[in-house]
């Protein structure tokens, strides 16, 4: 019983010790007169704009100018990729009918396949 009692007081300590300190973050945050402005506010957005030189939107004009290359790039590459699935998917497509059809030959005794996989014909 003693134990279990040393117990509870430990958790209730412990849990109001973070409660506490959970609360106290909060106010301060809230109390907070230096914070940062959020990024999706209209204040920073047209404190962002009025503050750009000529050199910062060179800058973001070719950043923009290598994101649209990537995201053509990407485009490529993706088409490529397209193709390749559709060659694969026909090439199993044929590669089963061609299983499809040694098994036939096989079950009539026309060919004969051996464990290495070579084949010879029956006469």
């Amino acid at each position: 019983m003693r134990k279990q009692l040393i117990a509870f007081i430990a958790a209730t300590l412990i849990t109001g010790t973070i409660a506490l300190s959970m609360i106290v973050v909060g106010v301060s945050a809230m109390t907070n007169r230096n914070g940062v402005v959020p990024s999706n506010s209209t204040s920073s957005v047209a404190t962002t704009a009025s503050t750009a030189t000529s050199s910062d939107q060179a800058q973001i004009a070719q950043l923009q100018s290598l994101v649209d290359q990537y995201q053509a790039r990407e485009q490529q590459y993706q088409s490529a990729l397209n193709s390749d699935n559709s060659q694969l998917s026909q090439a199993a497509v044929e590669m089963q009918s061609v299983q499809q059809l040694l098994a036939y030959l096989e079950s009539r005794g026309i060919i004969q396949i051996n464990s290495a996989g070579q084949i010879t014909v029956s006469n």
